[in-house]
């Protein structure tokens, strides 16, 4: 049944109806699941995926701008994409957080962190809008030289991996209890297909390797629709309110790609898709956060599934969920997957080529590396809880803060101007956020509960 599908993307622009897309965002709520899986057909960072279409390749020619390229995305379907690259797994860890602050102070403290989120877009979008570049690490490197591309491409490397394992010990831990449920098998059996270390590798394997192989993201398009069922989890991850909120509208690396998809792009219409996929994302979070505190009051855990099952684990309803989950996350890795290796690209192999054997190379040696570290190593995700911590306030807070007051020009703004001042607290108010939740996760190694686990 693909066939009408291709042969409307022929005869429209675009792929897609745009009037259409941008009329229903009044009704988002019932059409969000089917617009995400329209609004990948031209992915945030399809044409430009692994390529190095927007950096200088080779000796001698000249740098591509982004003003050469011309998107197509319609400001309906940039809006969804945006939306969904902020919503990680974090939705179920609000009820935790709304419980152990009540709802006024939540209710401010979301508040707050949406509007530093947007405030941090407009830095970035500024910044990228002075140069003329619209990649993360090429900002880094307009600033900062070698090291702020490096500094870049790591923080989005280790906040991916990070994220990655996370999804994957979501896969291992939940699956078998899944299956287990499904089978009505015995708890204490040992048939292999109740292992979650099993389980994991054939995963990877036989869903999200392939997957992770495609040369560009927009072919996700058929299975991202899944991954909104994502706001259905959240990994029993520091639970501890300003962390989870500070990181709920983690989306920055992905701003700069969709700005370069967007029609008729300009920094005022960019602006506009990002406040606007934040103001749906703060509606939901907030919803999902009461609804969950509402029903429970104090007896919220950290992650909300094991609230609900501990009622009743055949519930379908339950169960339905948690297939819902576990099939969210398991696609969601491919996506998180191709940042982590561009980022790898730029910084090991920066003037070369587009090569399958690289493309190929990166996919298997993470995936490798991460089904190992979540079979072989499950304490050290809480290591990536420290990273999460560290990684998650520089692509919000910092690196935007910082790029904003070394890009745009002295003559333009001096140092003393108010943007200049203001960018220069934000970057402050990262570090504060950072010491912050690495000292909540130290606490709460040594009061000796071991579940600070890195959230996306």
């Amino acid at each position: 049944s693909m066939e009408p599908a291709q042969s409307e993307m022929s005869i429209l622009p675009n792929g897609k109806g745009h009037d259409l897309a941008e009329d229903m965002l009044v009704v988002w709520g019932c059409c969000l699941i089917h617009f995400n899986l329209l609004c990948r057909f031209d992915d945030p960072e399809g044409p430009m995926a692994e390529s190095d279409e927007f950096l200088p390749t080779g000796e001698g020619k000249k740098p591509i701008r982004f003003t050469d390229f011309e998107g197509k995305t319609s400001f309906g379907m940039s809006v969804f994409n945006l939306g969904n690259a902020i919503m990680g797994s974090g939705i179920l860890g609000l009820a935790y957080a709304m419980a152990n602050t009540g709802i006024m102070f939540f209710l401010f403290l979301l508040t707050a962190v949406a509007v530093l989120s947007c405030y941090s877009i407009h830095l970035l979008l500024k910044a990228s809008g002075v140069v003329g570049i619209r990649a993360y690490e090429q900002l880094g490197y307009r600033a900062f030289g070698m090291t702020g591309k490096l500094a870049a491409g790591i923080a989005i490397t280790l906040q991916n991996i990070g994220a990655m394992s996370s999804y994957m010990f979501i896969v291992k831990s939940e699956f078998p209890l899944v299956i287990q449920a499904f089978l009505r098998a015995d708890p204490s059996s040992t048939e292999w297909y109740l292992n979650g270390n099993y389980l994991v590798v054939l995963v990877s394997m036989g869903i999200i390797l392939p997957l992770a192989l495609m040369k560009q993201l927009g072919y996700l398009g058929y299975t991202s629709g899944f991954s909104l069922s994502c706001m259905v989890f959240f990994l029993s991850a520091t639970a501890y309110t300003i962390p989870i909120l500070a990181f709920a509208f983690v989306c920055h690396p992905e701003v700069l790609p969709i700005y370069t998809e967007l029609r008729d792009a300009t920094q005022r219409r960019m602006q506009h898709v990002s406040n606007l996929s934040i103001l749906i994302m703060y509606v939901m979070y907030f919803m999902a956060a009461l609804f969950g505190y509402l029903t429970f009051y104090g007896k919220v855990e950290p992650e909300l599934l094991h609230t609900y099952s501990r009622i009743d684990p055949y519930d379908i309803l339950i169960l339905c969920v948690r297939v819902a989950v576990l099939t969210a996350v398991t696609l969601t890795v491919p996506i998180v997957l191709f940042p982590v290796r561009r980022a790898i690209q730029q910084m090991l192999f920066p003037n070369k080529t587009f090569s399958w054997f690289r493309h190929i190379g990166i996919a298997v040696t993470l995936l490798t590396l991460i089904d190992m570290l979540v079979i072989f190593a499950p304490n050290i995700l809480g290591i990536f809880g420290v990273i999460g911590a560290t990684s998650a306030p520089c692509l919000i807070f910092i690196f935007p803060a910082v790029f904003y007051i070394r890009i745009v020009p002295k003559d333009e703004e001096p140092m003393s101007s108010t943007p200049k001042i203001l960018a220069a607290c934000f970057a402050g108010l990262g570090f504060i956020f950072m010491i912050m939740s690495l000292s909540f996760i130290i606490i709460d190694w040594t009061t000796g509960s071991s579940n600070s686990l890195g959230g996306h």
